[in-house]
């Protein structure tokens, strides 16, 4: 990749507006669910599947559902989104209680990050 090209890339992904919202793990085999308030879906759910895959999640249940039925019975995905106009603002207690909402909506559901 030429250097043009990769600053290119590099200024493109710097100015990015990211997703914000709740994401999910589900395990198709148990209906269990793991909900997570997120500033940026995207890299969080990456980053829980690396997590996974690699052994060193912190949430030992999930890990341990991941364990038992593998990757194959789990599905990733952004349950809520949250729509914001600007990126400075700290959106911390909105995502929160969009959280709250959606544990409680979906009963037996557990927090991915504790």
């Amino acid at each position: 990749m030429d250097k043009a090209k990769r600053k290119e890339l590099m200024e493109a992904y710097k100015n990015r507006r990211s997703d914000m919202g709740v994401v999910a793990i589900r395990c198709l085999d148990t209906g269990d669910t793991f909900f997570g308030a997120s500033k940026d879906t995207k890299a969080d759910i990456n980053s829980n599947r690396f997590k996974l895959e690699s052994g060193s999640h912190r949430n030992t249940a999930l890990r341990k559902l991941w364990e038992q039925y593998g990757a194959e019975s789990f599905q990733f995905y952004v349950s809520d989104t949250l729509e914001y106009d600007d990126e400075t603002e700290d959106y911390s207690d909105k995502l929160e209680e969009l959280l709250v909402r959606r544990l409680e909506a979906t009963p037996g559901s557990a927090r991915i990050w504790k």
